[in-house]
């Protein structure tokens, strides 16, 4: 019989039990985190596996090396400049973006959103959505049993429930810190699917945002570009955001306002708070020209303002000139390709005498005409409009006084 050695503790009250198990030093480990140096939180963040569930390092991983690698591993462009040089702000936000990009409505189960969301609330500012799926479409069959077409989505009736988006109301609900929202309502690689109605928003669509917005304080900036925004679907969303306490960047550039969607970005510089205003490219014409030149005049908070590819015309351009006179805080204009002349430049110059604040002007894509000259006097009046984007007013300016002089000695 074999006698096996033992070994008795000199510590009477020795025992096994009193042996912290490996999670208990782990957890103590990473209680001792924050105050370790850079160099050794890297080591261990280099260390950890970028397969560890998203659940788990949502909370307990700091900003760092660790969100670095899961960036790189997923995206190929990674500017960490654009989120505040924040790894785990960057990583959150493309993730859950990219869950929605891809959310196909009455198809896709919106848990998979809810669960992203209870991980990542804490950490989104901004969201960049470049697509929203449509709901999957009808398949009929065809001449062949054994092929399925699909079927045509109808664009007579407005509420058609085969036309349906993402919902952003129970994200903006969730998302705490959102500052930014920009949305692109269209479909990338349709391919021979290709539909008109995958490249617009709808007025389902606008009234969900609607009630979204109003569940969001905190949204700053608010984007929504390329999506066939019209003055009928214009109007509730901008109605909603009259009393929004926070937003102060309008950006509906590319889109097919009118008169009906000048009148109600007029009411919203009437009654809201903003400071920057892009409604670039659209089918604004000389009544809503002059819509918001009225919203303008009586403005005290819009220092940016974006124009440029619309049909206001010189009716439109006077009327908007013209309102720089009472305008105190714009310090942006921009005017280019509105088919302006040198009616319009001669308004302006005689304005750009009394106004002092306007800092940037930008007058490209126009026929201004040979009365140009009197433009360059009238900024060069106003030493702060520092900026034309027409002609170099500096290297210019001499050249014109001099076309003028002899332009009179010739008459005289």
């Amino acid at each position: 019989k074999i006698k096996m050695r033992s070994i008795i503790a000199e510590d009477p009250n020795w025992s096994l039990d009193l042996v912290p198990s490996l999670s208990s030093l782990c957890q103590r480990c990473i209680y001792l985190f924050e105050k370790l140096t850079p160099e050794l939180k890297d080591s261990i963040q280099s260390r950890l596996s970028l397969s560890l569930p998203l659940h788990v390092t949502a909370d307990l991983v700091p900003d760092g090396l660790f969100w670095k690698r899961c960036c790189q591993q997923r995206w190929k462009i990674c500017d960490i400049s654009q989120y505040d040089y924040s790894w785990k702000r960057m990583f959150f936000e493309r993730h859950l973006e990219n869950l929605i990009e891809l959310f196909i409505p009455e198809e896709t189960e919106f848990k998979v959103i809810l669960d992203a969301l209870a991980l990542c609330k804490n950490y989104v500012k901004r969201l960049n959505i470049t697509q929203l799926l449509l709901t999957s479409r009808k398949f009929v069959k065809g001449r062949d049993d054994d092929q399925n077409e699909i079927a045509t989505l109808s664009n007579e009736e407005e509420d058609d429930p085969s036309i349906c988006h993402f919902d952003f109301g129970p994200v903006l609900a969730e998302l705490i810190h959102l500052e930014e929202l920009h949305l692109v309502y269209t479909i990338k690689q349709c391919g021979m699917n290709f539909e008109w109605t995958m490249f617009q928003i709808t007025d389902r669509d606008c009234r969900a945002l609607t009630l979204a917005f109003k569940g969001c304080k905190t949204l700053k900036v608010l984007r929504i570009r390329q999506s066939q925004v019209d003055d009928k679907k214009c109007r509730p969303l901008l109605r909603c955001l009259m009393d929004h306490p926070s937003l102060i960047e309008l950006d509906l550039a590319h889109n097919i306002l009118r008169d009906g969607g000048a009148r109600s970005v007029g009411e919203l510089l009437s009654k809201g708070r903003l400071e920057k205003l892009n409604i670039c490219n659209n089918e604004i014409d000389v009544h809503g020209a002059k819509i918001l030149a009225q919203a303008l005049s009586n403005n005290s908070t819009l220092r940016y303002l974006n124009m440029r590819l619309n049909q206001v015309r010189d009716e439109g351009g006077q009327a908007i000139v013209e309102a720089l006179q009472n305008n105190t805080t714009l310090t942006y204009l921009h005017l280019g390709g509105n088919d302006l002349t040198s009616i319009t430049a001669v308004v302006l110059s005689k304005v750009l005498l009394k106004n002092e604040t306007l800092k940037t002007l930008n007058l490209s894509c126009n026929s201004l005409g040979e009365l140009l000259y009197f433009a360059p006097l009238g900024i060069e009046a106003n030493f702060k409009c520092y900026l034309i984007h027409y002609i170099p007013v500096l290297l210019v300016c001499t050249y014109l006084r001099l076309c003028y002089i002899l332009y009179v000695l010739v008459i005289l």
